[in-house]
């Protein structure tokens, strides 16, 4: 029997590492685990390339343009060969309730051409403009990052390797910093990061920082501190209904 396969859509690269803790058990697990980026700089792609090789994700840039994202046909056979090449039995991808209100750009369009793909490659839809794949139906659907998640993995055994695939991302590290320099004050951030004096004036050590506890806060209110049974969790919404046999 052939391995099972996990297959992340992700808009931007740090989607990797922020459902990384799932993809490095499933890896470690041998399934096959992928990963398609609709939109990353050419600067940030071996970062993401060297994170995704901690978690044990093959990934792929499929180098759409910011502010140029679209569910047309063109774009939607893009995705569709993913799919139809990774014939994943997991796909995870953004939530659509959470991306709709979601200033990051492109994040409502990608929602919906993720979504029409999915649909699409199930269906005798651009079969030889694909290469000839034949068409491969997703049963399960799981959103990350969700506004009311369902279901919660427990990390807690690969969690190092999320902060390790995390310290690569240096690109996304600094933005961040630049952006909540620009929104929050010396104090707010102060408050969050303990040792904010020391790296205040280094836009890559603070990142490092602010997500470091930003990941952490998720992952225990997901976790114990959520009572969800585990210790550190990343939480998700499945799609659809659980099928059980019994009551659990």
């Amino acid at each position: 029997m052939p391995p099972r396969s996990l297959l992340l859509l992700a808009t931007f690269g740090l989607e990797i590492v922020e459902c990384g803790g799932t993809l490095a058990k499933h890896a470690r697990a041998g399934w096959d685990v992928h990963a398609a980026v609709l939109l990353s700089r050419p600067e940030a792609q071996p970062q993401i390339q060297r994170a995704s090789q901690i978690l044990g994700v093959q990934t792929r840039f499929l180098n759409f343009s910011y502010g140029e994202v679209y569910p047309d046909v063109e774009s939607k056979r893009a995705l569709v060969r993913v799919i139809r090449e990774t014939r994943p039995d997991i796909v995870i991808t953004q939530d659509p309730e959470h991306s709709f209100t979601d200033l990051d750009p492109d994040r409502r369009e990608a929602m919906i051409l993720y979504l029409e793909a999915l649909s699409l490659a199930g269906r005798d839809f651009a079969v030889e403009a694909c290469g000839g794949l034949p068409p491969h139906q997703v049963h399960h659907i799981y959103y990350m990052t969700p506004e009311h998640p369902n279901c919660v993995v427990d990390i807690s055994d690969v969690y190092h390797l999320k902060m390790k695939a995390l310290d690569e991302l240096g690109y996304q590290l600094a933005f961040t910093a630049k952006v909540l320099k620009r929104q929050m004050s010396d104090a707010s951030l102060r408050a969050v990061v303990p040792n904010y004096e020391e790296v205040k004036d280094n836009d890559l050590e603070l990142g490092r920082a602010l997500h470091r506890e930003m990941e952490k806060a998720l992952a225990l209110a997901h976790g114990i501190a959520g009572h969800s049974g585990a210790a550190l969790g990343e939480a998700y919404r499945r799609e659809g209904y659980f099928k059980l046999e019994y009551l659990l």
